[in-house]
């Protein structure tokens, strides 16, 4: 062992054949020596398994002596009862050692059960029910604490103690099973009635039953075999449950029972403890339609690949315009917030803010392969306060540092060495906002931030330690912000502010070398520096794009932005000549400025809830709170057309004809219009608060719409879509309608409720169809509602009812697709309804799924961004 030591410590090398031959020895004495202390621990945990099968044999023992007992006094009070109802004819004083008196002699191929109870007997027992004798309270308290034990999860059960309530007083209640069953509970035999129960002999706990299968996992608290109502199953935080008498599925959700009625095609065969499978067609995300502009900065960058890099809700998108493809890096889990791409032009740094989940959704930087998409390397997880908002790589290094700007209460500055994973330094920055931090192109140690009322010159020492001088603006007009900033090929800083001017700050200094008033008006979002020298500034409120030479002289080469479109947010160099232009209103325009600027991106600016596919082309419509209403090409990947509708959008549909597109507003308004010339048809107002959800009938012949004030009012329509004739509103539902069905032959409804309500309508007469059971087997023409019994598996964990706000069924009646409030986009299975339900899932999104839907061809999936204001086109194969 002691050579073995010397050998491991390094004094000993591979070199002498002595030395290892002893090295070798002592390894085997020590493999010996383990060998032998793991056998001895075999053997004592062998010991420890045989004195707990002892132990269970005891328990099994002191059990049948228990329910013996317990059958001695039964038979001793059916016997007085027996007596005293026959006019005092005298029993046995004394019971027999197992059983009643003369009852005991009798054979019977169990020694130690009761013969079958005499008519007398049957009648003699209800009176005793009724009273609530002692010898019933008991048996029926030991009845009950077994089922309770059994199922103490189980308050999703349809009753509370897992059966139907029995007639009896006594303090425990027990089970009255249906006529005709048999229940064996703990060697309990229940004959039709419920009145003859009996006891067995112990000869029943070793024969090969459901009982012995359930003490065979060593609790007692499985003794209770399947109760009459059924399986129950634990899912999460809420119970389900299944009654197979009426064939109906309990889920809990927030403590509230909601009951769902299965098919008659699948109630007696359905089991609810199994797994449904997820489908064998995938979800792959194809194209990311939008750009975040409107509250982002230097996020767009051309790439080698002819590529250019920019973000979008969690999803960094590599587009190349000429070949129509994108790739995406999904890496991240929640907002992207910053993007810097290294020198060497392989590798992008993106930064994102605090996400969902715990760890990989803290605030954080990875650093990866623009080529491969392969992540290199993750930075500061856990160490960030707030979003990443700002990122450069060093320069004059050759992209060795990297800096980040968090935006946090403090503004922390901090330098990595992100190969290594290594912070250098950090420091507050700054109480007022931080815009943009870079290194200095050519001097390695000085870092520059710009924000709130000042621009910053940061020198890094050899120790490691950051020290700043602020700019001087020298009595000049001091900007409220300082907006943008490049550097010149001499190593001047260029920045431009919010009262539009551009100022050329002298290399290694903080004063001001040259200053031009009023470039734009408004402020200067971004500038650009041109392979040959000159700069371009971009004005966020005009629109304007002004080219100046190397010495910020203007050249009188200017170029605007179409309103529509936005300001400009940044600016930066595309292939060859073109000029890439981010707007604040999230699109992308590519050109120059001698031909003018064309979209090459297009999104919406505002949270987005709206979404519709047509009918029987490869189009979708969607809206937003930005007001607008865009119609889409899914294989361009380009919009067709886009209307400023002056309302606020909540909602909208195809009619089945696809010609006509109703929108729902926030204000309780609504419109039609005709799909392909914009048209406005039609609009009325119903209520005050947001439509939540429009659905035309199959036959087209109704409109019916779910308001947030908790009714859904239904129209006739009229004229090819053009006149709407109100026929009433539909009035049930105690929280706000959210989503709608229509059946397949236009005579019933379904809706689901805030406080997750599921109830059925008749349109023509707009009342109730409070016989929910009789409408288990209705076919309907799309699935969108969330709570039904084919979408009992789409509810996760800890759901709270709120989760999923969107689910869809394929054209084919094979899929299901939900969106969650996690930005998580599922496809599951057809139906879903085993509360253990698997699916392939879909990343991208940052902010809340609000709606998914199918199109026509079924091997594409749309979903829409609340917040990020996204929309994602999905391929399943």
């Amino acid at each position: 062992m002691e050579t073995k030591k010397k050998y491991d410590e390094g004094w000993i090398t591979n070199g002498d054949d002595d030395t290892m031959t002893g090295v070798l020895n002592a390894w085997n004495e020590m493999l010996e020596s383990e060998k032998s202390s793991l056998v001895g621990r075999v053997h004592d945990l062998e010991k420890r398994v045989l004195t707990q099968q002892d132990e269970i044999v005891c328990l099994r023992s002191t059990l049948a002596d228990v329910l013996r007992r317990v059958n001695q006094l039964e038979g001793q009070l059916e016997r007085g009862a027996s007596s005293s109802s026959l006019g005092g004819r005298s029993a046995p004083s004394t019971p027999a050692r197992n059983g009643g008196g003369s009852f005991s002699a009798r054979a019977s191929p169990t020694p130690y059960s009761q013969p079958p109870p005499t008519n007398a007997d049957w009648k003699l027992r209800k009176p005793m029910v009724r009273q609530g004798s002692t010898a019933e309270a008991r048996r029926s308290a030991t009845l009950h604490h077994t089922r309770t034990k059994s199922s103490h999860q189980s308050n999703g059960s349809l009753h509370s103690d897992g059966t139907p309530s029995s007639t009896s007083v006594s303090p425990a209640p027990s089970p009255s099973p249906r006529p005709n069953s048999t229940v064996a509970v703990a060697g309990l035999q229940q004959t039709p009635g419920g009145l003859g129960k009996r006891w067995n002999s112990t000869g029943d706990f070793n024969t090969q039953s459901p009982l012995q299968a359930r003490l065979a996992t060593k609790s007692l608290l499985n003794l209770a075999s399947k109760s009459p109502v059924g399986h129950v199953f634990k899912h999460g935080t809420h119970t389900t449950s299944y009654n197979e008498e009426d064939g109906t599925v309990k889920l809990f959700l927030r403590g509230r029972p909601v009951i769902f009625h299965a098919p008659t095609e699948v109630r007696d065969n359905y089991d609810i403890s199994k797994v449904n499978p997820a489908p064998s067609r995938k979800l792959r995300l194809d194209w990311v339609y939008g750009y975040r502009g409107r509250d982002c900065r230097a996020n767009l960058h051309q790439m080698p690949t002819g590529e250019m890099a920019y973000f979008v809700a969690a999803a960094v998108v590599l587009y190349n315009a000429e070949e129509q493809t994108q790739r995406h890096y999904l890496g991240h889990t929640d907002d992207v917030r910053s993007l810097t791409v290294h020198p060497n032009k392989l590798l992008v740094a993106t930064g994102q803010c605090a996400g969902h989940e715990r760890r990989d959704g803290m605030p954080h930087i990875r650093v990866w392969n623009s080529v491969s998409l392969a992540t290199v390397a993750v930075i500061g997880v856990g160490e960030f306060a707030g979003s990443v908002n700002c990122l450069s790589f060093s320069r004059a290094d050759a992209g060795a540092l990297l800096v980040a700007v968090d935006d946090a209460p403090d503004r922390t500055i901090s330098v990595w060495e992100w190969q290594r994973g290594h912070r250098i330094t950090e420091t507050k920055c700054s109480v007022d906002t931080i815009v943009g931090a870079e290194f200095h192109p050519l001097d390695r140690n000085q870092i520059v931030t710009i924000g709130k009322n000042h621009i910053c010159f940061w020198t890094l020492d050899q120790g490691g330690a950051l020290y700043k001088r602020m700019g001087v603006f020298e009595g000049r007009d001091k900007p409220k912000y300082v907006t943008c900033m490049t550097f010149t090929a001499n190593g001047d800083i260029v920045t431009g502010d919010s009262n539009g001017n551009v100022i050329v700050w002298g290399r290694g200094t903080n004063t001001i070398a040259k200053f031009i008033r009023r470039v734009h008006d408004g402020s200067v979002f971004s500038l650009c520096a041109l392979k040959d020298g000159g700069i371009v500034s971009g004005g966020g409120k005009d629109g304007r794009l002004v080219l100046f030479d190397a010495d910020l002289n203007p050249l009188g080469a200017q170029a605007v932005i179409e309103a529509h479109f936005g300001g400009v947010r940044v600016v930066s160099e595309g292939r060859g000549t073109q000029i890439l232009v981010g707007t604040t209103r999230n699109c992308i325009l590519v050109g120059s400025l001698e031909l003018g600027f064309s979209p090459v991106v297009m999104g919406h600016t505002d949270e987005l809830w709206g979404l519709a596919t047509h009918p029987n082309l490869p189009h979708f419509v969607t809206g937003g709170r930005d007001r607008l209403l865009q119609m889409w090409d899914s294989l361009s990947h380009s919009v067709v057309w886009s209307k400023d509708i002056g309302e606020q959008v909540q909602s909208c549909c195809f009619s089945p004809s696809g010609d006509t597109i109703c929108v729902g507003g926030i204000s309780g308004r609504w419109l039609t219009f005709d799909s392909t010339t914009r048209e406005l048809l039609d609009e009325h107002m119903d209520g005050q608060e947001p439509i939540q959800v429009v659905r035309f009938s199959p036959d087209g012949t109704f409109l019916a719409l779910g308001s947030r004030d908790n009714g859904v009012y239904v129209y006739q329509v009229n004229g090819n879509g053009r006149r709407y004739a109100k026929v009433g509103r539909c009035v049930g539902h105690s929280s706000f309608v959210t989503h709608l069905d229509w059946s397949d032959d236009s005579k019933v409804m379904r809706t689901n409720s805030g406080d997750y309500e599921v109830l059925y309508w008749n349109p023509t007469t707009c009342r109730q169809n409070t016989n929910a059971s009789s409408l288990r087997d209705t076919t309907w023409a799309t699935h969108t509602c969330t709570l039904t019994f084919q979408t009992i598996g789409v509810w996760p964990e800890n759901a709270d009812g709120t989760d999923i706000n969107a689910a869809a069924r394929s054209h084919d009646v094979k899929l299901i697709a939900t969106g969650d409030d996690w930005g998580k986009v599922k496809l599951y299975s057809y139906p879903a309804c085993q509360p253990k339900s698997l699916a392939h899932v879909g990343c991208g999104h940052s902010s809340h799924v609000t709606a998914v839907e199918f199109l026509q061809e079924d091997a594409r999936l749309i979903s829409t961004g609340g917040s990020d204001t996204s929309v994602m086109q999905w391929t399943i194969g």
